[in-house]
């Protein structure tokens, strides 16, 4: 089975390590490096060799190492079709299949666009690798795209196995449910959730990858046809909303000012 290494950036940004087994146990992949100097020194203390970069978005905390990474290997570099990043060789888009670590790991292009236009995840062996669409008890803001399209791009994640591990790029999961519980205060899985995240914190742990089943249960942006939700957006807005995506945007907008 594939190993993932989750390496710390910045203030809370994970950049992710895709490590093969058997013969491609020495090779890696390289997901969203914001900052090379993490991915060089896991490379070094693991003594792996990367044969590919995956970039999800444009923004710089996702891109910002790749250049310098370049200096030392060469290798290809996919990105999303339809946004401009510098390195990227390889422009992918919905549909499109990489075989990578001698095709131990076959990743599918999906195109996520609303926290940026041409946001794309990377789908493939139970796992999403997925930016900043969403988040663990949360999901990205809109920079760039519109919240039709990210309400669109998170049913298509709700859509995949429950049991898909959700690789997403940030450390908001404390914040996100503090902002779940607003919404949906009588949740019990959400405030057990909720404790555990407090204790993995206190103790400098990690609390992603998180599960699809997990957010299903927990992340209000994925549960915008509950009752409960649908009530909570409506007594918030002072006005009855459209199910499913006007729900969705008053959501959005009700974590923005949160």
């Amino acid at each position: 089975m594939l190993k993932v290494h989750r390496l710390p950036c910045f203030e809370d940004n994970y950049i992710w390590l895709i490590q093969g087994v058997g013969s491609s146990a020495s090779s890696a992949v390289i997901v969203d490096p914001g900052d090379a100097t993490p991915v060089m020194a896991a490379l070094e203390q693991l003594r792996l060799t990367p044969e590919a970069i995956l970039v999800t978005h444009h923004h710089a905390d996702h891109v910002g190492g790749i250049t310098t990474i370049l200096q030392h290997y060469a290798m290809p570099v996919y990105g999303p079709a339809n946004e401009t990043i510098a390195g990227v060789s390889h422009p992918v888009g919905e549909g499109d299949c990489i075989g990578l670590l001698g095709d131990q790991c076959r990743l599918e292009v999906l195109d996520l666009p609303g926290h940026t236009r041409g946001h794309v995840a990377y789908y493939g062996d139970g796992m999403l690798f997925c930016g900043d669409t969403l988040f663990a008890g949360g999901c990205g803001r809109l920079l760039g795209g519109t919240a039709a399209q990210l309400f669109r791009s998170l049913q298509k994640i709700a859509a995949l196995p429950n049991n898909t591990a959700l690789y997403c790029a940030h450390e908001y999961t404390a914040a996100n449910l503090k902002f779940a519980l607003q919404v949906e205060p009588n949740n019990a899985a959400l405030l057990q959730r909720s404790m555990q995240c407090e204790r993995l914190r206190q103790e400098h742990e990690a609390s992603v990858p998180s599960l699809l089943a997990l957010e299903k249960q927990t992340n209000p942006f994925l549960r915008t046809e509950k009752s409960s939700i649908i009530q909570a957006a409506e007594g918030y807005a002072g006005r009855q909303l459209v199910p499913g995506e006007g729900v969705f945007a008053l959501l959005r907008y009700w974590k923005d000012c949160f």
